[in-house]
């Protein structure tokens, strides 16, 4: 594994970086890591990386078996079945709270962004769709002024990136497609909220069978524990 150069040693640079890599797998389902680890991985001092060790484990992306072994959160199909109830629960009200606030000119431009990088030709253009797609989602859930219902999207966010990844690459498509944004954005501007709650409900729905479907038929799978 390749090291990475942050000049300005910036924690949230850092902590970007990480997450790409448990994405993508770089660092794998019950991967050990460490203080050491990071450091050399991501060219980062040692206390920084215990920092972000600290966040990782509140967040779940990490976890502590023991006090000294640390290691990548297994992405189990419980994982994946639990992601997807928790954000068809969470995400239509929100999206409905924030209709009236969102700003549709920036939803606009980055639906316009994710259509570019279709279709997905990399793993590269595959994880900037993923990261596309959460700051779309995000820019929506943060207009409802909810600190903590914002700070519980984001985590889900991220865990349905480590799942959607893994879709693409069987795929080499998203779950759904970008026209799906475009819908979600009409029936933001129309402000229907009961419209509003099962368009994003359905899209969610959608895509939980895609890939159920997809990975759990797939030889390249199995029901314990999905890596790529």
């Amino acid at each position: 594994m390749s090291a990475r150069d942050f000049r300005s040693h910036d924690e949230e640079s850092a902590y970007e970086a990480i997450m790409d890599a448990i994405v993508t797998q770089e660092l794998a389902p019950n991967q050990k890591v460490s203080e050491h680890i990071f450091s050399d991985m991501f060219s980062i001092s040692r206390s920084t990386a215990r920092t972000l060790i600290e966040r990782l484990i509140s967040k779940q992306f990490l976890v502590s078996n023991s006090p000294r072994v640390t290691v990548v959160t297994p992405l189990r199909a419980l994982e994946v079945r639990q992601n997807f109830t928790l954000r068809k629960i969470l995400l239509p009200p929100l999206w409905t709270k924030a209709a009236s606030k969102v700003d549709h000119k920036k939803l606009c431009k980055l639906h316009q962004e994710i259509k570019q990088l279709h279709p997905i030709d990399s793993d590269d253009t595959a994880l900037q769709l993923l990261k596309k797609n959460k700051e779309f989602n995000m820019n929506i859930c943060e207009k409802t002024g909810f600190p903590v219902a914002v700070e519980w999207a984001s985590q889900l966010e991220d865990t349905a990136m480590r799942i959607y990844w893994l879709y693409i690459k069987l795929n080499r498509q998203s779950p759904y497609l970008p026209e799906h944004q475009g819908m979600l954005i009409e029936q933001l501007r129309a402000y229907d909220p009961a419209r509003i709650q099962s368009a994003v409900h359905d899209i969610i729905t959608q895509a939980e069978d895609n890939v159920l479907d997809s990975l759990f038929s797939s030889q390249q799978f199995n029901s314990h524990e999905l890596r790529n």
